[in-house]
Parts: C-alpha cells; structure tokens; sequence
C-alpha cells in the first residue's frame, strides 16, 4: 500500500492510499480512525484531484460529524472503567 496524498485539516488529517485497485481514505483525529474504500471497478475515478474533491466537499464535513459521535460512544463506553 503506498500514501498518495495527505490532507490535513485543522480538526483531522485525511490520507489516500491506493493497493489492489482500489483507493483507501484514512481519516484520523487523535485516537480514533475512519477508513473508505473505492474501488476502481465501482467507481469513475479520473485521478487523485477527484478524490480530493470529494474529500473536500463530502466526506471530510461528514468525518467530524462521525468524529464526534465516535467519540461520545468512547466516553460513554469507557467511563465506568477510567
């Protein structure tokens, strides 16, 4: 698997792999991950810029939102052993 691209945001950082053909998002924010997979089969993927478009305009706008549900569940979760 090699890094294609790294983005990083104020509130996380998002890097694009590509193995196997198919193109893998990473997001991460501290302890917690998000992982996509797009397969070149599925999908109409020109080259990187057109995963860094939706990046940008999709999926990082929904990553902090399930960032933060993620890490309600982890307080939540683990609260009564810390």
């Amino acid at each position: 698997m090699r890094v294609i691209k790294e983005l990083v945001f104020p509130d996380c950082k998002a890097s694009i792999f590509y193995m196997n053909q198919k193109y893998i998002i990473k997001f991460e924010r501290g302890n917690l991950e998000q992982t996509y997979k797009l397969s070149e089969l599925d999908y109409i993927i020109a080259d990187v810029s057109d995963i860094e478009t939706l990046i940008q305009d999709k999926l990082h706008p929904r990553s902090v939102l399930i960032f933060e549900q993620m890490n309600v569940a982890m307080q939540e979760s683990t609260s009564d052993i810390i």
